[in-house]
C-alpha cells in the first residue's frame, strides 16, 4: 500500500473521529483524553486514534517538559527489600507507605537544600518533595537519585502524579500490573504513563482521593 495514502486515511479518520467524540467533562481526567475504546470494543485503529488525540490535547506534552519531569540526575531508585515474590508483605499491606516514610525532619532538609540550589528564592510550598517512583510501588527511601522537587501547581503538577501512583499501586497490588513494570514507566516519564495508567476507568474504579493519607508528599 502506498504510503502517502495510508497517511492520509489515518489522518481522515482520526478527523472523523475527533469530531464524534464526546465533550461531556464527566467523562475527562485532569492530564487524559478519554477513550471509550476499552469499553466499546473497537480494537487496535481506535486505541491508536485516541492516542494521537491525547498527544495532541494534552497540555502536559508542551515546550515545559524540562519542568514537568525530574532532571536528569535524578532517575529513579528501588527499594531491593521489596520484590513482586514479596508485595503482599510489603507494599500491598495496609499502611506499609506510611510505615516505612522517612521521618519529616529528615525530609524537610534535603527539600531545603534542593530548593536552595535549584529555585532560591521561591516558596518551599509552590514544590513537593517527591519519590520519582513512588514508596507505594517500591520506591527507594532516602536514595537522592528518586528524590525532585515536584511544582504543586500548573499543567502535570504534584497532585496528577499522585493519582498515578495511587493507580499504580492499584494495579500492581491487584497483580494487573507487574512491579517492575510500573516503576519502570513511571520513572521514564511519568506523564507517558498517566496517558496509559490514569485512564477513565481507573481514575473512576479506584475512586482516588488526593486526601487519602497514604500519597501524600514523599508517597
Amino acid at each position: 500500500m502506498n504510503l502517502h495514502a495510508l497517511l492520509g486515511g489515518i489522518v481522515i479518520v482520526a478527523v472523523v473521529t475527533f469530531g464524534r467524540r464526546p465533550t461531556d467533562a464527566s467523562h475527562t481526567v485532569p492530564l487524559g483524553t478519554p477513550s471509550t475504546c476499552a469499553a466499546t470494543g473497537a480494537g487496535l485503529v481506535c486505541d491508536a486514534i485516541a492516542g494521537l488525540s491525547a498527544a495532541l490535547h494534552n497540555p502536559i506534552l508542551s515546550s515545559r517538559r524540562g519542568a514537568i519531569l525530574p532532571p536528569r540526575e535524578t532517575s529513579g531508585a528501588v527499594d531491593p527489600m521489596v520484590s513482586q515474590a514479596n508485595i503482599e508483605e510489603t507494599i500491598c499491606r495496609p499502611g506499609y507507605s506510611r510505615s516505612v516514610r522517612p521521618a519529616y525532619a529528615i525530609t524537610e532538609e534535603i527539600k531545603r537544600r534542593l530548593m536552595r540550589s535549584q529555585h532560591p528564592g521561591k516558596p518551599l510550598a509552590d514544590y513537593e518533595l517527591d519519590h520519582l517512583i513512588p514508596i507505594s510501588i517500591g520506591g527507594a527511601r532516602l536514595n537522592e537519585r528518586d528524590l525532585w522537587l515536584q511544582p504543586r501547581r500548573g499543567p502535570a503538577n504534584a497532585n496528577d502524579k499522585n493519582i498515578l501512583a495511587y493507580v499504580l499501586w492499584r494495579l500492581v497490588c491487584e497483580h494487573r500490573v507487574p512491579l517492575q513494570t510500573a516503576q519502570r514507566a513511571i520513572s521514564h516519564d511519568w506523564t507517558q504513563a498517566y496517558s496509559v495508567y490514569a485512564t477513565p476507568e481507573n481514575f473512576a474504579k479506584y475512586h482516588f482521593r488526593h486526601d487519602a493519607g497514604e500519597h501524600d508528599e514523599l508517597r
